[in-house]
C-alpha cells in the first residue's frame, strides 16, 4: 500500500513524513501497521525541531513568551513537574466549521500547522502534556510523541463536531501524555462527563502517576466542556459530575490534583466557583501571575468571527493548593504578538492559548489540608 505522505523533502521523510498529511484514520490503516515498527525508534527531540523549522521556514518566527518565576522561599529537593494544557484546534473545525474571518485559510494548512503545534510543544517540553481537540491523533501526534518518550492515551468525543466535516480526520477529543521516564502509570480512567443524569458529547481522561523520583502518587486530568453560551447550567453539572470523579479516584484529596481543561467558562459562571469552592481545595495555578494572586488572566482565547471579535478566559490548569506549589508559569501572548487579525494565524497554530507550569510537591507529605 501506498501512503499519501503530503509535500515533504527528502530531509523530512525520516520523521514528519511518516505521520499522515490528511484523511480519516479508517482509510490509513494498513498505513498506520506499518509504521509501527518505526515508531518504536527512540526520537531525538533536536531532530524533530529542526525538521519542523524546515517546514515552517517561510513563516513568521515563534512568538518569545517568558516564563515567571512564582516560587516562594520553599526549598525543593525535587526537579519539578513540567505541566503543558493546549486546545490545539481540531482541524477539521479550523477549516471547516469555526469561520476564522481573519485567518487566510493558507494560514490552516496541516502540513505546516502540525509544525507549529509541535514546535511549541518541543520548546516547552513538558514532563505532562494535555491536549482538546485532537483530531490527528492516530496519524500524528501518538507516533511522534510516542518516540520522544511520552506514553500517550486518547478519548473521542461520542459524536465529535468534526465528523460532520467533509474529509475529516476522524472524531476529535482529549489526549494526554506524559513521560515515560519520569512516571509510572499506576491508574487510568477514561469519563464520559454527565449533566443531570445524561450522557453528554464531553470526556475527560484522569490518570494517578507516580513520580519516580520522589515515590509520590499524584493525578492528572485533562477535559473540556460544553462550548456555546446559554449552555452555563450543563457546564456547571458536568464539572460537578468531573469534580465527584475525581473526589473517588483522589480518595477525598489524599492524592494531589491537577485538572487542565478548556472549560468553556468564564471566572464569573458557576461551574468556575464550584472547582474554586471544592473540597478538594483547588486553585488556579494562572491566577498566580496577577498582581494579588486572585485574578485570572484577562485572556486565554482570542479570535475573530462573524459575529465578531470573541476574547475569553476559558483555560484553565488547577492544582490542589494543599499538596502542590507552582514554580513558575508562562507568561501569556500580549495584544501586540497576538495582531490585529487575532488567533489563529502564520505565527500561532491555535485559537487558544498554551499554557505551562512547573510544580513541586508540599515538602510536608503529611500536611494534607
Amino acid at each position: 500500500a501506498v501512503c499519501s505522505m503530503g509535500n515533504s523533502t527528502s530531509r523530512l521523510y525520516s520523521v514528519l513524513a511518516k505521520t499522515l498529511s490528511s484523511g480519516a484514520v479508517s482509510q490509513h490503516q494498513d498505513c498506520l501497521e506499518q509504521l509501527d515498527s518505526a515508531q518504536l525508534d527512540p526520537l531525538d527531540p533536536k531532530d524533530l525541531l529542526e525538521e519542523c523549522q524546515i517546514v515552517l521556514q517561510k513563516r513568521p518566527p515563534r512568538f518569545q513568551r517568558n516564563f515567571v518565576n512564582l516560587k516562594k522561599n520553599t526549598a525543593s529537593n525535587h526537579r519539578p513537574i513540567r505541566v503543558m494544557q493546549w486546545n490545539i484546534l481540531a482541524q477539521a473545525l479550523g477549516e471547516g466549521k469555526d469561520n476564522f474571518v481573519q485567518c487566510p485559510m493558507e494560514a490552516l494548512k496541516w502540513e505546516e500547522r502540525k509544525c507549529l503545534i509541535l514546535e511549541e510543544i518541543l520548546a516547552y517540553k513538558p514532563d505532562i502534556l494535555c491536549l482538546q481537540e485532537v483530531d490527528h491523533y492516530f496519524d500524528t501526534f501518538e507516533p511522534l510523541l510516542s518516540r520522544l518518550g511520552y506514553q500517550c492515551t486518547f478519548f473521542p468525543k461520542p459524536w465529535s463536531p468534526c465528523l460532520d466535516v467533509e474529509r475529516n480526520n476522524g472524531p476529535d477529543g482529549c489526549a494526554m501524555f506524559f513521560l515515560k521516564e519520569r512516571f509510572e502509570l499506576i491508574n487510568s480512567a477514561n469519563i464520559r462527563l454527565t449533566a443531570m443524569k445524561l450522557k453528554t458529547n464531553q470526556v475527560a481522561i484522569a490518570q494517578t502517576l507516580k513520580c519516580h523520583e520522589t515515590g509520590r502518587l499524584f493525578c492528572i486530568a485533562v477535559t473540556h466542556l460544553k462550548a456555546r453560551t446559554g449552555w452555563e447550567r450543563f457546564r456547571s453539572a458536568q464539572g460537578c459530575d468531573l469534580l465527584q470523579n475525581l473526589k473517588n479516584i483522589t480518595q477525598g484529596a489524599k492524592i494531589p490534583l491537577i485538572v487542565c481543561g478548556d472549560f468553556n467558562a468564564e471566572p464569573t459562571e458557576e461551574v468556575y466557583r464550584e472547582f474554586s469552592n471544592s473540597s478538594l481545595n483547588l486553585n488556579s495555578a494562572y491566577k498566580l501571575l496577577s498582581p494579588d494572586g486572585q485574578s485570572e488572566p484577562p485572556y486565554t482565547t482570542w479570535k475573530i468571527r462573524p459575529s465578531g471579535e470573541c476574547r475569553h478566559t476559558l483555560d484553565y490548569i488547577w492544582y490542589s493548593q494543599h499538596a502542590l506549589n507552582v514554580n513558575s508559569a508562562l507568561g501569556l501572548l500580549t495584544e501586540e504578538q497576538i495582531g490585529p487579525n487575532r488567533l489563529p494565524s502564520f505565527n500561532y497554530p491555535s485559537d487558544h492559548l498554551s499554557l505551562v507550569c512547573d510544580f513541586s510537591f508540599n515538602q510536608d507529605p503529611d500536611r494534607l489540608l
